[in-house]
């Protein structure tokens, strides 16, 4: 059933095509190399935080008839180093400064 409990890694797309460039000039490795926030949010709270940010004042209603999907989206960043994360920096200074 569908409740918003999983958990998605996203990346701000100007960190993913920065980071494409900059692992294709200096990456030089057989092994893949994860682009991400390393972090999770849960689908739920994210939506909650977008509702927030529009101003929604209506309600949020879930398709109970369909499966969540994969419990859990978090890629391994180990590899991926020096990359501004944009999209952190603008969730952390909205919601936890």
């Amino acid at each position: 059933m569908v409740d918003g409990s999983p958990t998605r890694d996203f990346l701000y797309v100007e960190d993913a095509a920065g980071g494409n460039i900059s692992a294709s000039e200096r990456y030089d490795d057989i092994k893949p190399v994860n682009l991400g926030s390393g972090q999770e949010i849960s689908i739920k709270e994210l939506v909650n935080i977008i509702a927030k940010l529009m101003h929604y004042k209506g309600t949020i209603e879930w398709v109970t008839s369909k499966l969540n999907g994969q419990p859990r989206r978090c890629v391994d960043i180990k590899r991926a180093t020096g990359r501004s994360k944009k999209t952190i920096d603008w969730f952390n200074s909205k919601y936890l400064d």
